[in-house]
C-alpha cells in the first residue's frame, strides 16, 4: 500500500484529488495539508511514499517546500500538481527534486497516469513539456517561449526573483516580503531592480502590475 500525503490550500479540490487517488486500491491518502511546516511536521510522523504538492500554497513557496522534502527525504517521491504554466515551472521544480509535473487543468486519468509514473521511478511531464525541455537542450530555439507572450522573459529569472515577482503579485510590500523571506529590505529593493530590468518595466508600478497579471493569469 503506497501511503500519499496532499500539500493543497484549496480543501475542496484536495478532498477531490484524494477520491480520485484512492480509485486505485494500492493507494491511501494518509493526509492533507495546506503550509510547509504542517507537510514537513506530517513527514516527520508518519512514513509517506509519495507527496503531492501545489507550488501556490498562499504566500507560501512549493519550491521551498519541495527542496526541504528532498533534503530530509531521499526516497520520498514528489509529484507537482499546479495550475502554474509548465514552461515556466517544471524544470525549477524538477531540480529542485520533484519526480514530475503535471498541470490542475490535466483530467484526472492523466493524474493517475503521472502517478503511477512518478513511483516506477520515471519521470513524468507532458509531452509537449518534454518537447520543449528537448528543444531547448539541443539548442533548437523552438522550445523558447513567443517573444509575443507579455511573460517571456519568465525563464530568465532566478528562483529567489520568480518568489519575490509572485508575492508582489499577491499584493506584498518590499517590508512585507522582507519580512516573510528573512531578507533586508536593500535585497528586496535590489531585487525589484533587477526585476524591472530583467521585464522591462520602466517603474514599480509597471512592475507591480505585470505581477499582479502573473498571478492572475
Amino acid at each position: 500500500m503506497y501511503k500519499v500525503l496532499i500539500v493543497e490550500d484549496h480543501p475542496l479540490f484536495s478532498e477531490g484529488l484524494a477520491q480520485l487517488i484512492e480509485t486505485m486500491p494500492q493507494y491511501e491518502v494518509s493526509g492533507n495539508v495546506t503550509n510547509i511546516n504542517d507537510a514537513m511536521s506530517f513527514l516527520d510522523n508518519t512514513l509517506i511514499n509519495l507527496v503531492i504538492v501545489d507550488l501556490n500554497l498562499g504566500d507560501e513557496d512549493g519550491l521551498e517546500l519541495i527542496k526541504l522534502i528532498r533534503n530530509k527525504y531521499q526516497n520520498i517521491f514528489i509529484l507537482v500538481l499546479s495550475m502554474h504554466d509548465e514552461r515556466f515551472y517544471s524544470e525549477r521544480a524538477l531540480k529542485a527534486g520533484a519526480n514530475g509535473y503535471i498541470m490542475k487543468e490535466e483530467a484526472g486519468t492523466k493524474v493517475l497516469e503521472a502517478i503511477k509514473t512518478v513511483m516506477a521511478g520515471k519521470v513524468w511531464l507532458s509531452d509537449n513539456e518534454r518537447l520543449r525541455l528537448n528543444d531547448c537542450l539541443t539548442g533548437s530555439g523552438k522550445g523558447i517561449v513567443s517573444g509575443n507572450d507579455s511573460f517571456a522573459n519568465i525563464n530568465t529569472l532566478s528562483n529567489r526573483q520568480l518568489q519575490i515577482f509572485t508575492l508582489i503579485g499577491k499584493g506584498l510590500g518590499t517590508l512585507e516580503i522582507s519580512q516573510k523571506l528573512n531578507l533586508s529590505t536593500k535585497t528586496i529593493d535590489t531585487h525589484k531592480e533587477h526585476l524591472k530590468l530583467k521585464l522591462h518595466c520602466n517603474t514599480s508600478q509597471e512592475l507591480r502590475q505585470l505581477a499582479i497579471e502573473w498571478v492572475s493569469r
